[in-house]
């Protein structure tokens, strides 16, 4: 099930992070800041192409590459198969299902996060919390929990 996400003015949203708006980084973005399903470059190429034929692999990954140079995306490297990315910048967690595979985010309080950034004599700019294990849906209705 694909979780919809707010809609944000696209174009302004790449203004803000020094990215200049083009047709092919819209789209990206857009598909991006619309699910929460943690896509990798094949997925999004796979989604996009029907829309825009002329589009290549080589054009996403140079603009995920500047997305994440400029802060406008996440980067998970969750295991070392597949790299996927996040529309959502914002600080939360991510649970991996072992089973179905599924990645959803998972909120945890910010006093939690504030901890995880405290590193004396460094300055952390990005905290990563990953879960895996068996999601609820994996796991059926007659688990105890």
């Amino acid at each position: 099930m694909q979780e919809e996400q707010p809609i944000v003015d696209i174009a302004l949203h790449l203004k803000n992070h020094g990215i200049r708006p083009s047709m092919q980084r819209m789209a990206i973005m857009e598909y991006l800041m619309g699910t929460s399903t943690h896509p990798s470059v094949d997925v999004i190429y796979s989604h996009l192409l029907p829309k825009m034929p002329t589009l290549s692999r080589t054009t996403i990954y140079n603009t995920l590459e500047l997305f994440r140079e400029k802060g406008a995306i996440r980067v998970l490297n969750l295991d070392n198969k597949i790299t996927r990315y996040d529309g959502k910048t914002t600080e939360h967690a991510h649970f991996v299902c072992r089973r179905c595979g599924r990645i959803y985010d998972v909120e945890i309080p910010d006093e939690i996060y504030e901890q995880l950034n405290k590193l004396p004599d460094h300055l952390v700019e990005q905290t990563d919390v990953n879960y895996t294990g068996v999601c609820a849906e994996c796991l059926g209705p007659n688990v105890i929990r």
